[in-house]
């Protein structure tokens, strides 16, 4: 049981795992750089003592929290009240206590991902995405792809969830599920892996023709071989691939916004991340 102590912080990250985060060193560069008091650690809660824990902790001395995996549904009904995107998500990846002593959440995994592909020059309006993955790591970032005009195609292994997450963001722009004759004359624009577990792919499941070498490869994840890109991309000659170190700055630096109302600069700590 994780017990609240006299410790001195004041946000914090919740998740399980947690021991690969690199939250506590960024939002101690965003303190750091904008001069707010903002002590920030990354705490492992049991995965059956989210709601009791993270209540806990915002009656007492918590003003903010980040949620990871595997929590963020578990925060989305946490929540007291909710921004317009997370409602959308039905997923929250950052908390912020109101002044009337609420829980509001809030997701910004969507323009971190945005803000990182814009960065890179990895999308445009109107490009042709693959998406591997339908679990909450997609939920959360589906409605900033899709405010791109992308076309957007899902591949999951399991189909019943691919359609669930296809009939919740189909209001919202041009999203279905991933079949081998989509694209006959063209190629995919951009591939983001949204899967956190070392999944394959059969090169079978997705044609190799379906990629060139201008397509662009995003692994959501860090701290990861990618193996499944590499292996394209040796294929196919390409030279555009990224992890999500990038990402994982910019969904930070949002939810710092949240909490003080300042955008910290971002591209510098990417840049000492990726060294």
């Amino acid at each position: 049981m994780v017990k609240c102590t006299s410790e001195n912080f004041n946000y914090a990250l919740f998740g399980n795992p947690i021991n690969h985060s690199k939250s506590p060193k960024i939002h101690d560069f965003f303190s750091k750089q904008t001069g707010i008091f903002h002590i920030y650690k990354a705490i492992k809660i049991p995965l059956d003592q989210f709601s009791s824990i993270v209540s806990d902790f915002f009656k007492t001395h918590i003003e903010g929290a980040n949620i990871t995996s595997p929590f963020k549904k578990e925060a989305y009904f946490l929540s007291n009240k909710l921004s317009k995107r997370a409602k959308i998500a039905q997923s929250v990846n950052t908390l912020k206590k109101t002044n009337d002593g609420y829980i509001f959440g809030d997701n910004t995994d969507g323009i971190g991902l945005l803000s990182d592909l814009n960065r890179l020059n990895f999308i445009k309006k109107k490009s042709s995405v693959l998406i591997l993955g339908a679990g909450g790591a997609i939920q959360g970032i589906l409605l900033s792809i899709l405010s791109m005009e992308c076309s957007v195609y899902i591949l999951n292994r399991t189909i019943s969830n691919a359609i669930n997450l296809v009939k919740q963001f189909k209001q919202y722009g041009n999203i279905k599920i991933f079949e081998k004759d989509d694209l006959k004359d063209s190629f995919f624009d951009l591939v983001i892996n949204g899967i956190s577990r070392n999944i394959t792919y059969e090169n079978t499941c997705i044609p190799l023709h379906l990629f060139s070498s201008k397509t662009f490869f995003y692994d959501m994840n860090y701290n990861t071989e990618q193996a499944l890109f590499l292996n394209w991309k040796i294929k196919i000659d390409s030279k555009n691939i990224s992890d999500g170190k990038g990402m994982l700055v910019f969904q930070a630096a949002y939810s710092f916004l949240e909490w003080h109302g300042i955008l910290p600069k971002t591209d510098y700590i990417i840049d000492i991340l990726n060294k």
